[in-house]
């Protein structure tokens, strides 16, 4: 009988030391390592992802945890393990969600497409998913933009924070939802326009009726100078040409045609300017149909408020600003120093 008990006392000593080895014992990933956990996996489920990815040793101390202390469930989402950690901070981690984000950056000026790219890049999913969002969900900016043929223009420049966990839909929406934040910071948008989803056919809601016309504005100016004291003479200058019916002659609509047609060759060439889009300002008179790119702040605040000018024309200037002009004839002349600039480097 003796010899039984001390054979039970081993055995549950023996026990305890597995569990305690196993459960205490930090283990040390190989390398960065990413585990996707989706809703509805079970404990089970879960301890064989982390065993299989090298976090954890044994499932079954995993899963004896779990039932010791069981409090919060353990949440769904991305992980990245990258240093040494045992069962119990392994489990604190699933229990408040501290889920990996992947950072998304969308500079001033980026289109649905560079947006797209940069959303593949960050190991969020395929372009092609993001793209497909952004020129059929409309239904975002409703109440903004009606007639918006896709949601260029809306999807805002800034430093995103996203996990796998949310759709294309929700990326495109939060880019959205910053959109009217920032839109209601400047006074393009009223207070009840600004809120993170659009309203249901609210009467009360009563938007800018020339939003859209800025926005435009906004993103070819954007496209033209990245140069923020210049924004509002560019602006000007479009706003004049439209004054009197002179087509814009905006070369960054011409490339946002090409891209929408998927012929853009990374550069503009003459007979480019023939192209049979509403989007070729050369060959269309007023504005396009939509914006051409997402503009930042600086953009959106030049279109609304231009500056005051006889400019019809302006160029570069080799150094990085433009030079503009009244006449054609001064024009010309801007762009022969600016030919002569380009050949002297």
């Amino acid at each position: 009988m003796r010899k039984i008990l001390w054979f039970i006392v081993i055995a549950v000593l023996a026990a305890a030391g597995w569990f305690a080895w196993e459960l205490l014992v930090p283990v040390e990933p190989p390398g960065p390592t990413y585990v996707m956990l989706h809703p509805g996996y079970s404990t089970r489920r879960i301890a064989g992802e982390l065993k299989s990815a090298g976090v954890i040793r044994s499932e079954e101390a995993f899963i004896l945890w779990r039932y010791i202390r069981r409090r919060r469930s353990l949440k769904a989402g991305e992980y990245l393990f990258d240093k040494p950690a045992n069962v119990i901070d392994v489990q604190k981690r699933l229990r408040r969600g501290d889920v990996y984000f992947h950072t998304v950056v969308v500079p001033e000026g980026f289109t649905m497409f560079d947006i797209a790219r940069a959303v593949e890049v960050a190991g969020l999913g395929p372009a092609q998913d993001f793209l497909k969002v952004a020129q059929s969900d409309t239904s975002l900016i409703a109440d903004l933009a009606p007639g918006a043929p896709s949601l260029e223009g809306y999807l805002f420049p800034d430093t995103y924070q996203f996990s796998r966990m949310q759709t294309m839909h929700e990326l495109a929406a939060a880019m959205v939802k910053q959109f009217r934040q920032v839109a209601h910071q400047i006074g393009l948008i009223p207070s009840a326009a600004a809120a993170s989803d659009p309203p249901s056919n609210s009467p009360s809601i009563v938007v800018q009726p020339d939003l859209e016309r800025t926005v435009i504005m906004a993103s070819i100016v954007e496209k033209e100078t990245s140069v923020a004291d210049e924004r509002p003479l560019v602006a000007s200058v479009y706003y004049n040409r439209l004054a009197k019916r002179i087509a814009l002659d905006a070369d960054p609509s011409i490339i946002y045609a090409e891209l929408l047609a998927g012929t853009y060759s990374g550069a503009l060439h003459h007979d480019d300017m023939r192209l049979n889009s509403p989007y070729n300002t050369y060959t269309h008179a007023g504005l396009p149909p939509g914006p051409i790119a997402n503009p930042g702040k600086s953009a959106l605040e030049a279109a609304m408020h231009p500056a005051q000018s006889d400019y019809y024309y302006f160029v570069a200037d080799a150094q990085g600003h433009h030079r503009f002009a009244r006449t054609i004839e001064e024009h010309d002349k801007n762009v022969a120093a600016y030919r002569r600039a380009m050949r002297g480097q």
